[in-house]
């Protein structure tokens, strides 16, 4: 069956790299048996590998809406970034010389029904490529995100969690670097000076300053952010359902900071295993943080601005976390 579907081919030779090398170059005017037909490249995220793999796919434009066709060439199995996009909704699109970011929404029942037959209308091998498999081949909308670059730009929703994110990460820094000043301090290669005795005090204050504003951080999302979020973007409902899950593990992780530094008493406690184990806490905590940044921020920015700032510049959210 001869087809204009990119899927329907072979990426073992390298056809694929070499069409979206062609895409690229000519502001995604192709030649050969993609002349005259509309293309855009889909970049995903591995869903588990989180690499980026860009796809060349064909588009139609239907009622306002810009569809992707998960048809594979007819397989029984669904194409890999239908997987990828599953896991990671936000993607990336280039049409033409144009390139944004997008949320990647897989159409329910009813409406990919619906807007199925205006696609084989308009592109009838698609219509064949179903008849090869049993598998219901889904229709992907691509949503454009709102982007905030340019002048004047307000801050959004997403700056905001990446700074309370760099804020929070900052406060880890400074416990941390006090840790290392209790180890430092008791150097036996060095000659002893014994830290000041609020040393300990003031690191458990900074520990509970950062768990509180962590705890509330996290629950202003569960219960703010979160649910405006799945109403604005339904596709991103799988990757907040997981990011509630990971808040769970968070707080969990938060506890334990907690406890460990609240039960550290100086000259009993080995204060060399209580850095082992708060860098695997630490390190627990800025990988949530990457993965939120990375699954939402974008798509906060496209729906909510940041608060207002006060009289001081740094809102009060901020402030707390």
């Amino acid at each position: 069956m001869y087809s204009n579907d990119p899927n329907s081919l072979s990426t073992s030779n390298g056809f694929q790299q070499r069409l979206i090398d062609d895409f690229r170059a000519n502001a995604g005017v192709v030649g050969g048996p993609f002349d005259g037909s509309s293309l855009l490249l889909l970049t995903t995220v591995g869903a588990r590998s989180r690499r980026h793999h860009t796809t060349p796919l064909g588009y139609v434009d239907i009622e306002g809406k810009r569809i992707v066709v998960a048809s594979a060439g007819g397989a029984d199995r669904s194409p890999a970034w239908l997987h990828n996009l599953r896991a990671h909704p936000v993607v990336t699109v280039e049409v033409g010389d144009e390139t944004y970011r997008a949320v990647a929404t897989i159409l329910p029942g009813a409406d990919r029904d619906r807007l199925w037959e205006e696609v084989v209308r308009g592109e009838p091998g698609y219509g064949d490529y179903q008849q090869l498999t049993t598998r219901v081949i889904p229709l992907v909308e691509l949503n454009p995100l709102v982007s905030r670059e340019g002048l004047d730009r307000v801050r959004g929703m997403g700056d905001f969690l990446k700074e309370v994110h760099q804020w929070l990460s900052a406060e880890l820094d400074v416990v941390l670097m006090q840790v290392d000043t209790l180890i430092a301090a008791n150097d036996i290669t060095t000659p002893v000076v014994m830290p000041p005795m609020d040393l300990h005090a003031q690191l458990r204050e900074r520990c509970l300053a950062f768990c509180g504003a962590l705890e509330r951080h996290h629950t202003g999302e569960d219960f703010g952010a979160f649910p405006m979020l799945a109403e604005a973007l339904p596709a991103l409902a799988p990757t907040l359902e997981k990011l509630r899950t990971e808040h769970v593990v968070v707080a969990e992780t938060n506890r334990s900071i907690r406890e460990l530094l609240e039960g550290y008493v100086p000259g009993a406690s080995d204060i060399g295993e209580l850095r082992d184990t708060l860098d695997g806490l630490v390190s627990r905590l800025r990988e949530h943080f990457a993965f939120e940044e990375a699954a939402i921020a974008e798509a906060l920015n496209a729906v909510a601005d940041a608060p207002p700032l006060d009289g001081g510049g740094e809102s009060e959210s901020a402030r707390e976390g």
